[in-house]
């Protein structure tokens, strides 16, 4: 049975202030459209994703989303309210039986797991919704507003979307409600909830992190969001991994020892053609803008092409910064933060060839400064923000940048600042490189990636 993914983009932004659909503002680099499509559009369950947009927008909605989602089947314009958009869904969608998730495009942030959760339940289940238990104590109040009950916080839910449904189940529900002249409903669970009592509508657990866009303060709260959310790579096998790299030209910065000697070890067992630089192995400072600019140019006259370039280079220096040297300080953050910007100029013109890769490395000290972590912290958060930044001023030129957050590793650094540590605690370089290979062999851009020992 196919499975559909509808994106209702419907909204006009009124509440946002705004005078475009709030669906096309961007956030984190994207437009949230595009963020919700994308999320739909890489999902393994998911066949066929529709689009439903504000009339008058499907033109422009059709240059943005272009040919980048292989699943995007329809743009269509919705109706003048909910269900008219969702009548017109029934009617676009020619097959008997389906599985079809209907998701509000302002909700950019909805994770695999809730579309997963809903999918499956249309195993079992002829309508299901995605709700979260409500954390707000709910009352009721008449026109007077004073409240006349309290009910049980414990059996209350905050609705979310997708809301998912068997094709013939809502084309039933929908058929019943066009025959009530009152028929008004601002969502399809409440349809089939009226219209057809005797199906039960399965509610799937969603996220506090499935938030709808709808006003001003909700724009800079799903930036944040953004910002901090993190995926894993989707791990390849050893033959997808040589299929991807064999012939490609990788250049790593940092390769001497650890993360980025691994990288170029494995990455020349897929076949790929590794030049490795570092300052104890090749005397190269990724700080020197020169050096870089110098050293990737001789890769390119002798390879005649670059297809990825990975820094892996980082120092670490623990302390305060009261009691931390100008030399330490400088060399912190030259080495942290100022040599990504460098290979990134140093790279882009490489890159834009190639339609490349560029990875860069960050820590879980990015989220939040900690004591002692002054220089390093907050070198590596801004690591993370290069990262998403050059991944939407590259978009068009088709490089993919993204930024891989390594939980502690076994590594000559760590070892430096820690001192050997109980065996089992830390992943190994080699988990590591594996993992950020396996970023580069995939279409991932603008994303922090974990990397894990689970």
């Amino acid at each position: 049975m196919k499975t559909y993914g509808v994106i209702l983009a419907g909204g006009v932004g009124a509440r946002l202030g705004l005078s475009v659909p709030k669906q096309m503002v961007k956030v984190a680099g994207k437009t949230i459209l595009e963020h919700t499509v994308g999320a739909f559009d890489a999902h393994l369950l998911i066949d066929d994703v529709i689009v439903m947009i504000t009339p008058g927008w499907t033109e422009q909605v059709a240059t943005l989303l272009g040919s980048r989602y292989a699943k995007l089947s329809l743009i269509l314009e919705g109706g003048t309210t909910r269900n008219e958009t969702t009548r017109r869904v029934l009617e676009a969608i020619d097959a008997d039986e389906a599985k079809i998730l209907l998701h509000d495009a302002v909700r950019p942030l909805v994770s695999g797991r809730i579309i997963s959760a809903c999918v499956k339940a249309l195993d079992r289940h002829e309508a299901v919704d995605v709700a979260i238990p409500s954390s707000d104590t709910i009352v009721l109040v008449d026109e007077d507003e004073v409240i006349t009950r309290i009910p049980d916080r414990s059996r209350l839910r905050r609705g979310q979307t997708p809301q998912g449904f068997k094709l013939s189940t809502l084309r039933a529900a929908y058929a019943k409600a066009i025959e009530d002249p009152y028929f008004h409903a601002t969502d399809d669970c409440g349809v089939v909830v009226r219209y057809l009592p005797e199906v039960e509508v399965k509610c799937v657990l969603g996220s506090e992190d499935n938030i709808k866009v709808t006003h001003p303060v909700d724009l800079t709260i799903a930036d944040k969001l953004f910002q901090l959310a993190s995926v894993q790579a989707p791990a390849k096998t050893l033959a997808e991994l040589t299929a991807a790299l064999a012939g490609k030209v990788l250049v790593v910065l940092g390769g001497s020892y650890g993360i980025g000697a691994e990288i170029a070890r494995i990455a020349r067992a897929a076949g790929a053609v590794v030049v490795a630089h570092g300052r104890s192995s090749t005397g190269l400072h990724v700080q020197d803008l020169q050096a870089i600019e110098d050293a990737l140019a001789d890769v390119a006259r002798e390879h005649s092409q670059i297809d990825a370039v990975v820094l892996t280079a980082g120092v670490l220096r623990v302390g305060p910064l009261a009691t931390t040297s100008p030399e330490e300080i400088e060399e912190s953050i030259a080495v942290n933060y100022t040599a990504a910007v460098n290979v990134a100029r140093a790279a882009y013109p490489h890159l834009a060839t190639t339609r490349g890769h560029l990875l860069l490395f960050t820590s879980s000290a990015y989220t939040r400064g900690r004591e002692n972590y002054a220089l390093y912290s907050s070198s590596k958060a801004a690591v993370v923000n290069l990262t998403q930044a050059l991944s939407e001023e590259w978009a068009g030129d088709g490089i993919k940048v993204n930024v891989v957050n390594p939980e502690r590793t076994e590594t000559p650094m760590r070892r430096g600042a820690f001192g050997a540590e109980p065996p089992g605690t830390l992943l190994s370089a080699e988990q590591v490189a594996e993992a950020s290979l396996d970023v580069i062999a995939s279409g991932l851009t603008g994303m922090v990636v974990d990397v894990r020992r689970d």
